[in-house]
């Protein structure tokens, strides 16, 4: 009888351990895949996220930035990496919209990934080098117009969300750039700072600083309301180019196949993080809005995914926008 109940009590041991050591994630550092320049409005993002996602998580997650072609490498990075909740996708409307109707890629941008969460949106700012000598947008425009051929328009990259706004931005006023494109958002802002670009729209993410620092002029917001974090700032309405509203958001994916178990406890960081005070905050100085509770699941995002892709590839293709 006792050699039954320990023999009984040994199995029950190996059963726990057996089961806790597959229930045990994450057990190391999560990668976190920026597919951006460090510096950039989504790399900004992603380290504020990364960093509270850590607590709740209670291992570290890593930002690695992979850039280039637009985001496609770090996109590829994440489709083809193990489905085991170790690499996770951290992107915006350009990478995992855009791309796909800009790109030949070799992966399907909504069926090769699972959704984890949307993040947070926000609007884009018109911006231009301080020796530009126009001080609101209407004295802009007609200084674009008085400049035909002559613009030098800086973006992240072929697709990026400033290329495509600068296209439609063209098209409404009736005014002409040269598109000089970047290895992300960060690049571009640089030289914008430096004078070797006249303009470039931007999100607060990686603009704010610099308006606020007086290194760059901000002539409006693409949104209906004022940023909180930069009342000055005039919407696109106030300053006399009605309707022009431009939003970009972000979500988190990992790679296809991922346990539903891991996909709920990296949602769970996400939610947690985004309940956060302080990353609330943050993102708000940044000029982000968070979608609403029931908006941070797997099945919102895939909805809104989707629905993004079924309305701007139409217009991307029909623009005739190729990579480089």
């Amino acid at each position: 009888m006792t050699r039954l109940l320990v023999s009984v009590a040994l199995a029950a041991t190996i059963a726990g351990f057996s089961n806790a050591g597959a229930q045990i994630y994450p057990s190391r550092p999560i990668t976190m895949i920026v597919p951006a320049a460090a510096g950039g409005p989504t790399d900004t993002i992603g380290r504020i996220l990364a960093q509270r996602m850590q607590v709740t998580l209670g291992q570290n997650v890593i930002v690695e930035n992979v850039g280039g072609a637009s985001g496609t490498l770090g996109t590829g990075r994440v489709v083809r990496a193990a489905p085991d909740g170790y690499t996770i996708g951290l992107g915006g409307w350009n990478h995992y919209v855009v791309n796909g109707a800009v790109y030949p890629l070799q992966y399907d941008l909504l069926n090769d990934v699972a959704p984890v969460s949307l993040i947070a949106a926000g609007p884009q700012l018109i911006l231009s080098k301080n020796a530009l000598p126009a001080n609101n947008l209407q004295e802009l425009i007609a200084w674009l117009r008085a400049n035909p051929d002559n613009v030098t328009f800086g973006t992240g990259g072929v697709g990026a969300p400033g290329h495509i706004s600068g296209l439609s931005f063209q098209n409404i006023v009736g005014v002409r750039f040269q598109f000089v494109p970047h290895r992300g958002a960060a690049p571009a802002m640089q030289n914008l700072v430096a004078g070797h670009l006249d303009m470039t729209f931007d999100q607060p993410t990686g603009a704010l600083s610099q308006v606020r620092s007086g290194l760059i002029k901000a002539y409006a917001v693409t949104a209906k309301t004022r940023l909180a974090s930069a009342p000055d700032i005039p919407t696109v309405d106030e300053a006399g180019l009605p309707g022009f509203h431009v939003s970009i958001w972000h979500g988190l994916w990992v790679p296809k196949g991922t346990p539903k178990d891991v996909v709920t406890a990296l949602g769970v960081a996400v939610a947690d993080a985004l309940a956060d005070l302080t990353v609330r905050g943050k993102l708000a100085d940044l000029g982000q809005e968070i979608p609403p509770r029931e908006q941070q699941t797997p099945e919102a995002l895939y909805a809104h995914h989707k629905a993004e892709i079924e309305k701007w590839w139409p217009i991307i293709k029909a623009a005739n926008i190729k990579g480089e």
